[in-house]
């Protein structure tokens, strides 16, 4: 994230308000507003990504006299509108709006009513090398065409029944024992790729949300997290290993991990640079979001049950925890049947 000279985010700067209190304004685009709290803050930034939605919002409102009735274009205008969108939250509704965009620039121009099974078919028939973000596309689909008939624009949705691609994998590969130790022989404790190692693998959570960890959250011996994208609040004891490795880090930014520049990373910048460090390793395969799956596999590993894993990961459903602790059960649970068959020829 940008800071300006005032050390604030873009477009942000102190101003006194009517009655003379000192207060962050944010002001982009003859959009305006006063945000409230302390800087870089969790209630700071929801309202300044607010603000940023705004500011949004508003060029939406102009691009809509722009856009022909009926089109695909209008759609997409009417569901940055709709309750639908505004309701999500803002992480959710920026990768939203990037998978939108870029179909608006294919099919931006068809009218709705002209759309049928076929297009869309064929539309994801086109990156059938690239399933899972075709399967995106399917599910925006379906719900942009649920508000266009909620619209009068169409009276059917044709994107209802047409079915994706099958998920071939089982997502983001889980860091091994191995591999953990081949990047910390690389990167070894007291560097910035260390500490982000640490981060991941010992708070369990997503880069979206170890971006935006500093000094500010802790409290005590835990670690005070609101997930950017449930909006879950969790308390995270502090691992002595992660303890070690913030005592070595300096207490003169706002954040845990910064850039070059001192300024803390957005979640797409933090990836590009962990990328590199992973590369450095050559653990090429390996991601930010396989060190979350490693910390649930460990934990599966000691025998913890699915409630206490999700205390830490802070996951919503047993069903997709056990897309992360599968293998790690399967392996103690057929330790336990070898041990359980050894025993039974002992006594016979």
């Amino acid at each position: 994230m940008r800071r300006n000279r005032s050390g604030l985010p873009q477009y942000c700067s102190w101003n006194k308000d009517r009655h003379g209190t000192r207060r962050v304004r944010f002001r982009k685009s003859g959009f305006s507003t006063y945000l409230t709290g302390t800087p870089y803050g969790d209630d700071f930034m929801r309202q300044y990504y607010g603000a940023l939605e705004g500011v949004k919002t508003q060029c939406t409102n102009i691009a809509a006299e722009r856009t022909k009735p009926g089109s695909f274009d209008a759609l997409c205008v009417a569901y940055y509108r709709a309750p639908e969108f505004l309701g999500l939250r803002d992480s959710t509704k920026v990768t939203y709006r990037g998978v939108i965009e870029k179909l608006r620039e294919r099919i931006g121009k068809l009218p709705i009513r002209r759309m049928e099974r076929r297009h869309i078919k064929k539309l994801l028939g086109e990156m059938e090398d690239r399933p899972q973000a075709a399967n995106r596309v399917l599910s925006l689909l379906k719900i942009l065409l649920d508000v266009a008939m909620d619209l009068g624009m169409i009276a059917n949705n044709p994107a209802r029944g047409v079915k994706g691609f099958k998920k071939k994998t089982d997502g983001f590969h889980s860091w091994t024992e191995e591999e953990i130790e081949q990047f910390i022989q690389k990167h070894p404790e007291g560097t910035k790729a260390h500490l982000a190692l640490t981060l991941l693998l010992y708070t369990a959570q997503r880069r979206s949300d170890v971006v935006s960890m500093g000094w500010q959250h802790i409290s005590g011996n835990n670690l005070r997290v609101t997930q950017q994208k449930t909006g879950t609040t969790l308390m995270i004891p502090l691992h002595g290993i992660l303890q070690q490795a913030l005592s070595q880090t300096p207490k003169t930014n706002m954040t845990f991990l910064v850039t070059e520049f001192g300024k803390p990373f957005t979640v797409a910048g933090f990836g590009n640079w962990f990328r590199d460090r992973v590369k450095e390793a050559e653990l090429s395969n390996c991601s930010p979001h396989g060190l979350r799956k490693a910390a649930a596999r460990r934990l599966a590993e000691a025998g913890c049950s699915a409630d206490v894993i999700k205390a830490l990961t802070g996951h919503q459903s047993l069903k997709e925890l056990t897309i992360y602790t599968a293998a790690a059960d399967q392996q103690r649970l057929a330790t336990q049947a070898i041990g359980s068959l050894k025993a039974q020829d002992e006594n016979r």
